[in-house]
Order: structure tokens, then C-alpha cells, then sequence
């Protein structure tokens, strides 16, 4: 686990000063870091929502001095195209961010359908074991709140392994501390999730939990 580091005037909002690498995202990373070796002007990085997606195109922008087009699946074509048109005109790097594959994009103009199939498209998966953990403490970190050293790992192994669902329920976890005055501790957290009616997706391992 490794991290890109932001300066202090990244606005990116709450939490976004680091991106955490990991196995989930390193080839995006990697592709975007290499944006000279390109064989286009122009990339397509696609990821879930949290997924840090904007975080990482600003790292891009600020070492590559190249355009953003964010949620670009929604922008008009035209502007796509032009944009596209301009960035190899200009060899100026391009990239559009989008929630899925450009494959998967409703486009009308046939011009920009054939661009974007011939773009180069990295994208970030969901967090594998290693980054939701780091996000799940992260998260706890960022929000100041007093939690067990065990709390990371009991809820790895019971909260889905995708940015929402961690987001949701470390959000639900600090709220539940804030309004007790309680520390987040494994039983504290299993009584809070049953209290929202949150069902694990993992189901927890008996051998291992008989002390909750």
C-alpha cells in the first residue's frame, strides 16, 4: 500500500488530500503517470463512485498540465469531439473520466464513437482487502473519531468491498459515536449496524467471533 500525496491547496473535498495505491487502481495509476508514452492525446479513466477518480485526473493535470473533462459519458458529443480533435491537434493530453467503459457510453456521432473505441481506457476497481481496510481507517482518522484497534478488521470481513458500502457504513459508525459518546468498539459497531438494520455481506466466521 502506497499513496499519492497532494499539496495543502487540493480542494478536492473532504479526505481527498491522499490517493491510496493499490493493487485496485496501480495500473491507472501507472498509465496516467506515464502520460508521454501515450500512443494518443487522449485517455479515458473510468471508476465507482468514491472511487477517487477525480483526485487521481487532478494528479494528472497538475504533472501533465493536460485537460479534464469529468463525467465525461454525460458532456454534449460535440464538445467531446472538438476536445478530442484539439488535445492531438495541440498534443496536449486529454483525459475523460466517466463512470463505465466508453464501450458502454450512448454516443450518436459516429466520429466520436470510433475515437473513444480507439482510446487507450484504464480504469479503478473496486477496493481489494488491502485498500478497503486503509479506507476504513482512513475514514475513522479523517473524522477524528476514537475507535478499537480490531474495529478495521472485523468490519473488513463484513462490509462489501466497494467505496459506497464503506463510505455508508464508517459515516453510520461516527455518527453513532458522536451522538453516544461512545469509542467505536466491535461491540459498540455490531449494535449500531443491527440498530440501521445493516445486514453483513460477508458472513462472519464463528470461529473467530465467539468473543462479540
Amino acid at each position: 500500500m502506497s499513496q499519492i500525496s497532494l499539496p495543502f491547496d487540493w480542494h478536492g473535498g473532504a479526505g481527498a488530500g491522499d490517493f491510496l495505491v493499490s493493487d485496485a487502481n496501480r495500473l491507472a495509476v501507472a498509465h496516467l503517470e506515464r502520460w508521454r508514452d501515450w500512443p494518443l492525446s487522449v485517455s479515458v479513466l473510468t471508476g465507482p463512485p468514491l472511487s477517487g477518480r477525480s483526485t487521481l485526473a487532478w494528479h494528472f493535470a497538475q504533472m501533465s498540465g493536460g485537460e479534464i473533462i469529468d463525467d465525461a459519458q454525460g458532456q454534449d458529443e460535440h464538445r467531446l469531439f472538438h476536445a478530442w480533435n484539439e488535445a492531438q491537434t495541440e498534443r496536449r493530453p486529454l483525459l475523460m473520466i466517466g463512470r463505465t467503459a466508453p464501450a458502454n457510453w450512448t454516443v450518436a456521432l459516429p466520429d466520436l464513437r470510433s475515437r473513444l473505441a480507439a482510446a487507450p481506457h484504464v480504469a479503478i476497481e473496486e477496493p481489494d482487502e488491502a485498500l478497503a481496510r486503509a479506507l476504513i481507517c482512513r475514514a475513522f482518522d479523517l473524522a477524528g473519531a476514537n475507535y478499537a484497534p480490531d474495529v478495521p478488521d472485523w468490519l473488513l470481513r463484513r462490509v462489501e468491498h466497494r467505496y459506497g458500502a464503506i463510505a455508508e457504513v464508517t459515516q453510520l459508525l461516527d455518527r453513532a459515536a458522536l451522538s453516544s459518546g461512545r469509542k467505536i468498539s466491535v461491540a459498540m459497531a455490531k449494535e449500531a449496524l443491527q440498530s440501521a438494520g445493516f445486514l453483513p455481506i460477508v458472513p462472519p466466521d464463528p470461529s473467530t467471533d465467539q468473543r462479540e
